[in-house]
């Protein structure tokens, strides 16, 4: 099992193991040795989201990576897609991002992509583990100091990222009235230039980050407010994104709020039209809901389902030949665009389709009948497998029993929270509410902090 590493990279509270000084310079000589496999000349571009742990965090890493003989270049503060956009079509080695993504402000973490562009799988992770924890061992805290921390490019290389997405647009979106919710994170460093330059009349907001204020009351993680913003302002459509912005979530005219099962359907329809949707088929995960299901199957699509995080759908993606994949969150996967989710690529694609369409946004939606759904999330003090954990097996079976074929049970640790995730699907709320509130309070009695 991987100790650091989790679904998205390895991420903590900033100052505290894994994300102290000594264990970030071990990281990035481990990562960097690892690159130059006998010799191989190493270049890696960071990037960063706009918490003030992040630029210490960066210089650390940066220090581990020229300690071994590696160059780093520095994109500054930009989005996690843009770095993997940057690695494959730049001749880096590998990009890492600074990031904890929708995590609150103490966190952050290091996401790595391959030169390929595409996240690490498990294997190579715990490979790289391995080195990182027998160089702490050997050498104990480190706290040599980058020599060259933010080397030129930073400007001209979010640009060219910038005019990357805007070549894929083809629509006039200039008569959308659209909110932009920048979750004072790495939009707000990209998203006004790239709008501006595809003609949307967008009006941005949560986009002055001071360091602190990521992800708070804003964004992915609170998409109700810009939904409200809508509302208020008579706007055709709502955007909002995640503190790195490689996931959004949207709302529509009337103020509901869009999730990313719902993008799903409409990307997977769009192909289709044109006959791009490869073997009829899009991947979805284990918390996509069951009317998605339903509605792609109306349409003669498959839906296959991958465990959750975007670089198990990237997998499941790659192993069905699918070209469309993506979670309820709002991580999309256009693979024939991109190498991991996009939340800016996804917004275009979005606005896109429904400036092409001549309709709303609610429109193009309006046959998707979703079953009740519920999350509940619990924090634990550790991650115990659920098949020890008696009380809770328990809960989990009855639910199972009693929903069948009318139902689903999906309960699993995050990948980046020190939580449990509840989630029941069910015909009837009232039988949702009952087995969510059984499952999560066996939990909380069992490991709950």
């Amino acid at each position: 099992m991987r100790k650091l590493f989790g679904t998205d990279g390895i991420r903590g509270i900033a100052g505290r193991y894994p994300l102290d000084h000594g264990t970030v310079f071990a990281i990035g000589s481990a990562l960097a040795h690892h690159l130059a496999n006998g010799g191989a000349a190493v270049r890696i571009v960071i990037g960063q989201d706009t918490r003030e742990s992040s630029a210490w965090i960066a210089d650390a890493l940066t220090a581990g990576i020229e300690q071994v003989g590696g160059t780093v270049v520095s994109a500054g503060v930009v989005t996690t897609p843009a770095i993997a956009y940057l690695a494959r079509t730049e001749g880096f080695s590998a990009g890492v991002v600074i990031s904890a993504s929708h995590n609150p402000w103490q966190d952050n973490g290091i996401k790595i992509f391959g030169g390929n562009g595409f996240k690490l799988p498990d294997e190579l992770e715990l490979e790289i583990e391995k080195e990182i924890f027998t160089r702490i061992a050997a050498s104990g805290p480190n706290l040599a100091k980058p020599k060259n921390s933010s080397l030129p490019g930073e400007a001209v290389l979010a640009r060219q990222y910038e005019h990357w997405l805007a070549s894929f647009i083809q629509a006039d979106l200039s008569r959308l009235r659209v909110i932009v919710d920048c979750a004072n994170g790495a939009a707000s460093r990209v998203a006004p230039e790239l709008f501006r330059m595809c003609g949307v009349n967008a009006t941005f907001t949560h986009h002055s980050p001071d360091g602190r204020n990521i992800n708070a009351n804003s964004g992915a993680l609170h998409p109700e407010v810009v939904a409200k913003e809508v509302l208020s302002a008579g706007a055709d459509l709502g955007i909002c994104f995640d503190g790195d912005a490689d996931r959004a979530l949207f709302a529509d005219h009337t103020g509901k709020i869009v999730n990313g099962d719902a993008v799903l359907l409409i990307a997977a329809r769009e192909k289709q039209s044109r006959g791009a949707l490869k073997g009829n088929v899009v991947v979805a995960t284990t918390m996509s809901n069951m009317g998605l299901e339903a509605a792609l199957k109306q349409s003669g699509i498959r839906m296959l389902r991958a465990p959750v995080g975007d670089k198990y759908v990237l997998e499941q993606m790659q192993k069905s030949g699918a070209v469309l994949g993506g979670e309820q969150s709002g991580h999309i996967i256009f693979s024939d665009f991109a190498t991991t989710g996009d939340g800016l690529l996804t917004a275009l694609k979005l606005l896109e389709k429904v400036a092409a369409s001549g309709k709303r946004l609610a429109d193009l939606l309006s046959d998707l009948k979703t079953y009740p759904q519920v999350i509940k999330n619990v924090r634990v003090r550790e991650k115990i497998p659920l098949d020890q954990i008696p009380e809770v097996s328990a809960a989990i079976h009855c639910a199972e029993e009693e929903l069948k074929d009318e139902g689903r049970v999906v309960v699993r640790y995050s990948g980046t929270e020190t939580l449990c995730r509840v989630m029941i699907e069910a015909a009837s709320e009232e039988k949702m509410n009952k087995h969510a509130d059984a499952i999560a309070q066996a939990m909380q009695a069992a490991l709950g902090v």
